[in-house]
């Protein structure tokens, strides 16, 4: 194993720690830390046997395992900015709808009496 393995997996395990210490906080939901830690586990994993990557990657049609993994990371960074994407449109929906209520709301309360209602209140 040389240094940048070393160093590597070594990040991989303080990712994983920081992972589990979220989930037990409550922060992240539980299917989200064990999707980060398959993602840490396989990371580990081509890191310390490469030779793997090679093999599916010769499996898949890809010339090297390199490349399998850089196609895969796009692959996943499109998927997750698609995930992000929809879930802010979702948020901005709802925040306009909710500011169009509040400010409904606003206008209904400071509304001054009609003048019908002036009126009828000031007749002897």
């Amino acid at each position: 194993m040389n240094l940048f393995q070393a160093l590597v997996l070594v990040l991989f395990l303080g990712l994983a720690v920081l992972t589990i210490v979220a989930g037990f906080g409550g922060a992240v939901r539980k299917r989200i830390v064990a999707f980060w830690l398959a993602v840490w586990a396989l990371g580990a994993t081509t890191i310390i046997w490469p030779h793997f990557t090679a093999v599916a990657a010769h499996a898949l049609g890809i010339g090297r395992g390199t490349d399998l993994l850089l196609y895969l990371s796009v692959l996943v960074m499109f998927v997750a900015f698609f995930y992000v994407y929809t879930r802010f449109r979702k948020l901005d929906r709802e925040l306009t709808l909710l500011v169009r209520r509040l400010a409904i709301q606003h206008v209904e309360t400071a509304l001054p009496p009609t003048a019908a209602s002036v009126n009828e209140e000031h007749r002897p």
